[in-house]
């Protein structure tokens, strides 16, 4: 009960608890996920219980009203946090009151018609071309012979198919070799299938030659040191060298190359829609699913339009 236990009752801290157990268990939400909800739980819980002078228990959350979430999102930007946590926080609060009210613990309707907090609009920061191939070429400096192929397998699967670092890291062995396609499994355990060029598939192989460590099919793709599952703290941190050694911007983190993926893609001519099916993105799964893609077409504007199939 780490973390409700002096700001909540038995109860409450107890439903709490078995909400964020359903996120990860039922809802698959990754683990930032669900630190990031465990955190925005508390904090609202520790602001209801100093401005009721109490622990919260159950009926003080349905006796909540939109003017409490109001209060606690002020005294947040008070304290500096700005628009975008505040609204992960208020998808959380949201997200726990209909868990709630679902399960019959308590019925929180506070929510209900308090808009979100309005974010302002900022284009993504790709890497360009050159920053994209410089950062596949170099991303194996200062590193063994093994690292050093499985840094540029990971940058090049991220930048050659647009996948999430934490889609990549989750890939199986079993994964490998990679053929003409891939499934990933996305937010939301939504499968997508997306093509692959043959600089990927060779990467990946040139990786799995090197890597001292045999692996069963259903144990991690890429792997750290010591042969355990990699951690998206370790790729960030290496890419965060490669930066300052190749004076890449600040901005090129292992997502950018997803953005990058898209934005070079479009600058080849690849179709939107399309390019937004392979990124597997909610708001296109939600209106068009991938069968109705025609996948001959996909893959030959794909092959035309990636960088990385040039050459």
């Amino acid at each position: 009960m780490a973390g409700f236990a002096e700001v909540a009752d038995g109860e409450t801290g107890r439903a709490v608890e078995a909400w964020l157990e359903w996120l990860a268990a039922e809802r698959r939400a990754s683990a930032r996920t669900t630190d990031a909800y465990r955190r925005d739980a508390a904090q609202f819980l520790q602001f209801l219980a100093r401005h009721r002078g109490g622990a919260v228990g159950l009926k003080t959350l349905e006796a909540i009203g939109a003017a409490d979430l109001r209060a606690f999102l002020a005294d947040r930007r008070g304290r500096g946090i700005g628009h975008v946590s505040n609204a992960r926080a208020l998808s959380a609060l949201r997200n726990l009151f209909r868990w709630l009210d679902r399960n019959r613990y308590a019925a929180v309707h506070a929510a209900a018609r308090l808009r979100s907090p309005k974010l302002p609009r900022s284009a993504p920061k790709p890497l360009t071309q050159p920053e994209a191939e410089a950062l596949l070429d170099g991303a194996g400096a200062d590193a063994s012979a093994w690292i050093a192929a499985r840094d540029t397998a990971l940058f090049t699967l991220l930048y050659g198919c647009g996948l999430r670092i934490a889609e990549a890291l989750d890939l199986p062995r079993g994964a490998a070799p990679l053929g003409d396609a891939l499934t990933v499994l996305g937010k939301g355990r939504k499968e997508r299938v997306v093509p692959v060029l043959p600089a990927v598939a060779a990467a990946v192989e040139r990786y799995l030659a090197l890597c001292p460590y045999a692996q069963s099919r259903t144990a991690p793709l890429f792997v750290g040191a010591r042969g355990k599952r990699l951690q998206a703290g370790v790729v960030q941190k290496r890419l965060r060298g490669l930066r300052r050694k190749l004076g890449l911007p600040e901005h090129a983190t292992p997502h950018k190359l997803r953005h990058s993926f898209a934005t070079h893609l479009l600058a080849g001519g690849g179709d939107l829609r399309a390019i937004q099916e392979l990124l597997g993105h909610a708001s296109l799964s939600t209106t068009q699913r991938y069968t109705d893609v025609d996948a001959a077409a996909l893959l030959k504007a794909y092959d035309r339009a990636h960088p990385r199939a040039r050459g």
